[in-house]
């Protein structure tokens, strides 16, 4: 009693119930009525109890089949319904695609990309799961997005990487900062400095640390955030000392209300895609989403 129904029994006495005969029954289906009456047999079997009685040539439903026949219309409607929507979905332009980016593309990136993605695929349902790299490899692994537009992962095989643009982290400070004057950074001042890094669990953050461990330094985070604009406000007024990529202030830097000054002889670099499963196979949607995001990040290397 605890085993699913068959489907086919169920459609078989649905149109059984409609029609009140064997033979209108078995022509509906393309069936033979021994078919039919054999298929009713075996669904009485499975639910222990007769749904059907036999008056001559017409066939009536007893209580249970009334019962059974309510929650049957359902579940074949259910299962048109659902057919339904898996055919819209192999139809142009329906679909959807789920994204997961970090915060930083989210605000700088992703918009433009999604407007021109929706002329192109205007129906598609779009949605966006907020998160670092590691965090976006955990909802990929989870079957919560499609694609990740994010950091390159770290030694993830499983993946598959679609470069985008390559930037470099360097120091941004406030005009009136002694370091924007100076123009030159002495290496015993930087230890000395309060910073306003991202947080702790980015990548990003794990990349300053192990650069300036390397460096044989530690940073003094006296503040850290989320957020790139506060990052960029609290440099502003002489808080700390940031650690961005240029592109991410291009306009503070144009006007002067920061300062980018580089980390040292040796280059801090990301590397910035797209990646998915390695095994999934892209969608013309998908394909296009990537296409996209290389065609709005084509200058950011060069910031």
């Amino acid at each position: 009693m605890n085993n699913p129904l068959d489907t086919r029994q169920l459609r078989a006495f649905v149109m059984l119930a409609k029609t009140a005969s064997f033979t209108l029954a078995a022509k509906e289906l393309n069936l033979s009525q021994s078919a039919v009456s054999h298929s009713m047999k075996a669904l009485e079997t499975d639910v222990g109890c007769r749904l059907l009685d036999r008056m001559g040539k017409k066939v009536l439903l007893t209580q249970a089949g009334e019962q059974l026949l309510h929650h049957a219309e359902k579940i074949m409607q259910e299962m048109s319904i659902t057919r339904a929507s898996l055919e819209q979905l192999g139809k142009w332009g329906k679909g959807r695609l789920r994204i997961g980016t970090s915060a930083t593309a989210c605000q700088y990136i992703l918009p433009a990309v999604l407007r021109e993605f929706k002329e192109s695929f205007p129906q598609y349902a779009i949605s966006i799961e907020p998160g670092d790299a590691l965090e976006c490899e955990e909802a990929l692994r989870n079957n919560r997005i499609d694609v990740a537009l994010a950091l390159e992962p770290e030694k993830e095989e499983q993946f598959a990487f679609h470069p985008l643009f390559t930037d470099e982290l360097l120091f941004l400070v406030s005009p009136l900062h002694p370091w924007a004057a100076a123009k030159s950074i002495s290496r015993s001042e930087i230890p000395k400095q309060s910073y306003v890094l991202y947080n702790k669990k980015s990548q990003t953050f794990r990349m300053v640390e192990k650069y300036f461990r390397h460096e044989g330094m530690v940073l003094n985070t006296v503040i850290e955030l989320g957020s790139m604009e506060a990052i960029k406000e609290l440099v502003k007024l002489g808080l700390g000392v940031g650690i961005l990529a240029p592109w991410i202030a291009p306009r503070e830097i144009e006007e002067g209300s920061l300062v980018a000054l580089p980390l040292g002889k040796k280059k801090l670099k990301r590397n910035w895609g797209v990646f998915h499963w390695r095994r999934h196979r892209l969608s013309l949607a998908e394909e296009t989403f990537v296409g996209l995001c290389r065609s709005a990040t084509e200058g950011l290397s060069r910031h």
